[in-house]
């Protein structure tokens, strides 16, 4: 079982390396299902009429792609993270991005019940929540939505470019 503290520790690392990033690399990107797949995932987790906007809203699925495909980003958690979606895929079928809401919870939680679904789970939150209160900049808290949300800001001084040159 996770605890507060690891949750916290393993956002804090994720956030750290957006900010040592050296490029955005456009020539790899999830296909299509995939996209669409870890998509339904993340606005089951972040859903619409919550009092935290959904993550369609404030680009979820943009941000994990071009975080995921960035240059500095670890490729093995990127195999894993697309890893993890071919996985649910395999699991379900084409039927999974036809659940409704009661099929996609269990979908999740039987998926959860297995050592990949568990860990996998965790990263797409940890991904999510990071383009939730991330800086615009970095691709996701669209119109800073995830700021709004929580009456806060984000941390000054502000980036004015997307990534640290090294």
């Amino acid at each position: 079982m996770t605890t507060r503290r690891t949750f916290i520790s393993a956002s804090a690392v994720g956030g750290i390396s957006l900010l040592l990033a050296k490029e955005v690399s456009t020539k790899e990107r999830l296909n299509e299902e995939l996209y669409k797949i870890i998509q339904k995932v993340q606005e089951h987790l972040f859903p619409e009429g919550t009092l935290l906007p959904s993550a369609h809203l404030f680009g979820a699925t943009v941000f994990l792609e071009e975080t995921v495909y960035h240059s500095s980003y670890d490729k093995d958690i990127r195999a894993f993270v697309l890893d993890g979606a071919k996985e649910l895929k395999n699991m379900h079928k084409e039927l999974f991005l036809k659940y409704d809401e009661k099929q996609m919870e269990s979908a999740l939680r039987k998926f959860e019940k297995t050592k990949m679904g568990d860990n996998w789970l965790s990263r797409v939150m940890i991904l999510s929540i990071e383009a939730l209160l991330s800086d615009p900049i970095y691709g996701g808290n669209f119109q800073e939505l995830g700021w709004k949300a929580l009456e806060t800001t984000g941390g000054f001084p502000r980036p004015t470019s997307r990534y640290v040159a090294l």
